[in-house]
């Protein structure tokens, strides 16, 4: 099973940023912090990278939910989203799988709330 979801864009690194934070918030997800690997990379270890950013989206009526059910399953979360520039002008878009992460939980009821945010990753990616 693949943890993930991705979706390669042709668009400015900056503006891929913009459109999915557009897009995530559309689906009632908010961006709760933001990792810029590429200089946190540059900065600890004095490599260069390409142009990677890690946003931890939530949405939080999912999120109380799913703490209502298992009060450990902050260790999941937030969704983390990554955009990651590619060759070409080309960026790629890509998500969590919930249902690969809480599916492992072995909670039915999370699984529904899992399918849930599942959907509404997935129509973000679409959306771009």
């Amino acid at each position: 099973m693949s943890y993930h979801f991705s979706r390669t864009i042709k668009l400015p690194f900056d503006d891929a940023i913009i459109k999915l934070t557009e897009a995530l918030k559309e689906e009632g997800f908010g961006i709760l912090t933001e990792i810029d690997v590429q200089a946190t990379l540059k900065k600890k270890l004095n490599v260069d990278f390409k142009r990677y950013k890690i946003l931890g989206a939530c949405n939080p009526s999912f999120a109380y939910e799913a703490l209502t059910l298992e009060n450990k399953i902050g260790v999941m979360l937030p969704c983390n989203v990554v955009v990651q520039e590619q060759i070409d002008g080309l960026v790629e878009v890509s998500t969590v799988d919930p249902m690969a992460s809480m599916g492992a939980i072995g909670n039915p009821e999370l699984i529904i709330i899992a399918k849930q945010v599942q959907m509404k990753l997935q129509k973000v990616l679409e959306s771009l």
